[in-house]
């Protein structure tokens, strides 16, 4: 089975095992390639979100929102690396890596572009393409500050995009119908606390276990 068909049966495999979506608790689990979360937004604690409504302007891409509410399954991503560097699944995810992120129920990608958002005028993000139909516009970086080297639960990340070097981004500013209520998400060059985000619930993917291996990340973020 290739990369591809991996993806895809680990996909399959989260679905099925989130009829509601899994509460993780608080075990400050490691984010794996392949692994299907919740993205949360430190500051409003609204969820990363898309669904089958576009953007009325700019692009008119799918529309990427925060959320309110936890429990919805159309705040899951499946994460996965850039297309030409793809990632082995349940390997885990080290700061300054690039990744891309699927919306599982779309299966469209976490996109940017220099189209301007909705409500604030700042950099649209939106949901784009297919599983197959993707470009360097999804492509993300993961940063976040301290001296971990893998991205855990309780880490607070920033997402930097390659093509823009914008940052995901979200704020108090809602929309109204037919979202009302879901906070815009787009992107900014700053980097303050309005752009990190925790990974929340979800299927993590193990990491596989090597004999001998050891715990390269000891340390506290």
């Amino acid at each position: 089975m290739g990369q591809h068909g991996l993806f895809v049966a680990a996909a399959a495999a989260a679905l099925l095992l989130i009829s509601s979506v899994v509460h993780v608790e608080a075990d400050n689990l490691v984010v794996t390639c392949g692994s299907t979360i919740k993205l949360q937004h430190v500051a409003t604690k609204a969820r990363l979100h898309s669904h089958q409504v576009a953007y009325s302007r700019g692009s008119q891409q799918q529309s990427v929102t925060g959320f309110p509410d936890g429990d919805d399954g159309n705040s899951l991503w499946l994460v996965q690396g850039p297309a030409s560097e793809p990632c082995v699944p349940g390997a885990p995810l080290r700061k300054g890596s690039k990744l891309r992120m699927l919306h599982v129920s779309t299966r469209k990608w976490l996109h940017s572009h220099l189209y301007q958002s909705p409500l604030s005028n700042n950099q649209e993000v939106s949901a784009f393409g297919t599983d197959t139909q993707t470009d360097g516009g999804d492509n993300w970086v993961l940063e976040w500050e301290g001296k971990g080297k893998l991205w855990k639960q309780n880490t607070k990340v920033r997402f930097k995009h390659v093509d823009t070097n914008a940052y995901l981004y979200s704020h108090d500013a809602k929309y109204g119908n037919p979202i009302a209520g879901q906070f815009e998400v787009c992107a900014m060059a700053s980097k303050n606390k309005n752009a990190e985000w925790v990974a929340a619930e979800g299927v993590y993917l193990p990491q596989p276990k090597k004999e001998g291996d050891a715990d390269d990340d000891k340390e506290e973020l």
